[in-house]
């Protein structure tokens, strides 16, 4: 393999590795004030073990989180130099931004959080867990900001061979990140959902003592948890729509759609033939793909073929067309991810509404397996979003090639692949060896079972 593709392999397997952790705690660090709000509002002591067991979980998440992502701010000026060349100017702001302002709000105040029990006035403990949260959610704006300019670029000027700053406000305001971040909040909000549904189903299935706090918290999560998959799906169908708009090429290969279409149908199956660009087989649902278009059952789509040629003719002779397979059985990964996420918190509001727990042993178990959904959700959702923009790396701007450093030896990007690989797993496995331990150790009366929080970092 060439330098280009280990350091594509290499930036993926860190991005997805980091991004298992990302929206949880994006979405857990919310629940955790709410709890704490529930608490402070009535004084009642369940809401502060409650608060303390789920904040247990998100620091676990939330350290493993920023070691998983300080390596890729490295990877652009080492695998990437090409492209930092030419983004530097735009894409180090909103980065800046975030490290400064977002991330240093969110680890100042996490701090206050972790030590300020029975220290700090209530008011000034609960306004801290509060802008933890904040801070959470404004560097995950951030990076989006940055990452909505390749997909869509706006604000800049093209000046000796680089892409500069020329409106500070068109990127913040980019019509992408208007319809990514909300995407992205509500999918955190879900996850998090889903990891407490999991836990509290696998301790309401043991009968664990304090039953009654993973049933509350059970019941708390599914709220929260309907109000998330409802909003993601609503805010999915608005990027969609707004990603037929400006990469038709990414709608079409998530549809494996060869040929533009009016009115064009959706595909429940494909089997294709990448290299001639056809169908092998299809089940199809005529007028659904201009629906989801379009709002309305007419409307053209364009083709992968009819793409290409447009391409050509603007950006010059190429291959414009992405991995057509990877694209489209990742949006189906995140697509179908979410439908059983969906049908399964529907089933949960109505058991839950009248405070009824009598789920089935079968049924808890399923709801303790559903904690994966998101994180296949996720994954596959990023992966379609890098994926289906190739050849570019900055849409209409750069491809791909050209962004890897052009001094850098493959053998040295392999070396790196590997070491990262081992390592991330390595934590991984760490992640997942803290949460059962932590997990186990549950909302026990006893004060030994009170995990002190500066042993849950020092091991994490």
């Amino acid at each position: 393999m060439d330098a280009v593709t280990i350091a594509r392999w290499q930036f993926a397997i860190v991005t997805v590795y980091h991004f298992f952790f990302v929206p949880l705690t994006l979405g857990l660090s919310i629940f955790v004030a709410i709890l704490q709000t529930f608490y402070y509002k009535t004084g009642d002591e369940k809401y502060k073990k409650m608060t303390k067991f789920w904040g247990k979980l998100f620091l676990i998440n939330f350290a493993i989180g920023v070691a998983t992502g300080i390596v890729q701010e490295f990877q652009f000026g080492m695998n990437w130099s090409e492209y930092s060349r030419f983004m530097g100017d735009i894409f180090g702001a909103p980065l800046a931004i975030e490290a400064l302002l977002a991330f240093f709000m969110e680890s100042t105040f996490l701090g206050l959080w972790i030590f300020g029990w029975e220290k700090l006035p209530k008011k000034i403990h609960l306004a801290s867990i509060w802008l933890v949260a904040l801070g959470s959610n404004l560097s995950a704006f951030w990076i989006l900001v940055a990452n909505s300019f390749m997909q869509q670029p706006a604000g800049y000027v093209l000046r000796n061979g680089r892409a500069e700053m020329a409106d500070f406000f068109a990127i913040v305001t980019n019509g992408h990140v208007l319809v990514q971040f909300p995407h992205v909040f509500f999918a955190g909000i879900s996850t998090a959902a889903f990891f407490v549904l999991g836990i509290s189903a696998w301790h309401m299935l043991r009968k664990s003592k304090n039953i009654e706090l993973y049933q509350k918290s059970f019941k708390i999560a599914t709220i929260y948890g309907i109000i998330g998959v409802v909003l993601v799906v609503l805010e999915g169908h608005a990027q969609a729509q707004y990603m037929t708009k400006i990469q038709p090429m990414k709608m079409a290969a998530a549809e494996a759609l060869w040929d533009s279409e009016n009115p064009a149908s959706f595909s429940l199956f494909t089997v294709g033939d990448e290299k001639n660009r056809k169908d092998v087989f299809a089940i199809k649902i005529p007028g659904l793909l201009s629906f989801l278009s379009y709002n309305k059952f007419e409307g053209e789509v364009k083709g992968i073929n009819d793409l290409q040629r447009e391409y050509e003719q603007k950006y010059g002779p190429g291959d414009y067309v992405p991995p057509v397979a990877i694209s489209y059985w990742t949006f189906r990964g995140m697509v179908g991810a979410g439908s059983l996420m969906f049908l399964l918190v529907l089933y949960a509001i109505y058991k839950v509404k009248n405070d009824d727990y009598n789920f089935s042993p079968k049924i808890l178990k399923l709801y303790f397996w559903s904690l994966f959904l998101p994180y296949i959700a996720n994954s596959t959702g990023w992966i379609f979003t890098e994926v289906a923009r190739q050849p570019w790396i900055v849409f209409g701007l750069m491809k791909t090639e050209d962004a890897v450093s052009n001094t850098v030896p493959a053998g040295n990007v392999l070396f790196s692949l590997i070491a990262y690989a081992l390592l991330y797993a390595a934590l991984m496995v760490a992640t997942v060896f803290l949460w059962k331990k932590y997990v186990k150790a549950g909302m026990d009366d006893e004060p030994e079972n009170d995990v002190n929080v500066e042993s849950i970092i020092s091991q994490a």
